[in-house]
């Protein structure tokens, strides 16, 4: 199976989770990475591209409307945003808020699962509410992959857990484990079940 995009959902937490899993998929692994990570637009909200651009090679960037889906780079929901995935780009919404965020994680991950079906792979990170798991169970309906964080070393396991109780996972793997899964997937070592 090619993947064509890897989705990764984080809330409380999320600035050292994401982070440390842009910093271990090694740059062999191109495809384009989408986050949605609860914010809002404060200072460090604003931030948040600058902030991880120092842990990745890639090009973070936060996604403008119908911005191009293109390889190696990493896209953030603006915040205040949904950022929903169309096939090849993107589109911002400020419908409600989901699960009391916006960006969802639900609102992406599903938006995903129908623009590129069994090519994505969804990852829910860190999180204080039940946003995304809906969405990575979306992502796997639809033949994805659906990769989470072992709640137990999650800094908060509300999100890990809800996501483990709505979908069978393909994997639950400790942080610092998700970055070589993900590379396993898409240069072609490791299969999802």
């Amino acid at each position: 199976m090619t993947y064509e995009l890897i989705c990764i959902g984080a809330s409380w937490g999320g600035l050292h989770a994401v982070g440390q899993v842009l910093r271990d998929i090694p740059p062999e692994v191109d495809q384009p990475i989408v986050v949605a990570q609860h914010r809002y637009a404060d200072v460090l909200g604003g931030a948040l591209p600058e902030l991880l651009a120092y842990r990745t090679s890639r090009r973070v960037v936060d996604v403008d409307d119908k911005t191009a889906i293109e390889r190696n780079h990493v896209y953030i929901a603006p915040p205040d945003y949904h950022l929903l995935v169309e096939r090849g780009s993107f589109a911002l919404s400020i419908d409600e808020r989901v699960k009391y965020a916006r960006p969802s994680i639900d609102v992406l991950f599903e938006s995903a699962a129908d623009a590129y079906g069994p090519a994505v792979v969804g990852v829910i990170l860190t999180g204080a509410n039940e946003d995304g798991a809906a969405g990575l169970a979306r992502i796997k309906e639809r033949g994805g992959v659906a990769v989470i964080q072992d709640p137990e070393g999650a800094e908060r396991r509300t999100m890990p857990d809800a996501a483990i109780a709505a979908t069978a996972a393909d994997a639950v793997l400790p942080l610092q484990d998700i970055g070589k899964f993900i590379y396993g997937l898409c240069v072609g070592a490791v299969t999802k079940t």
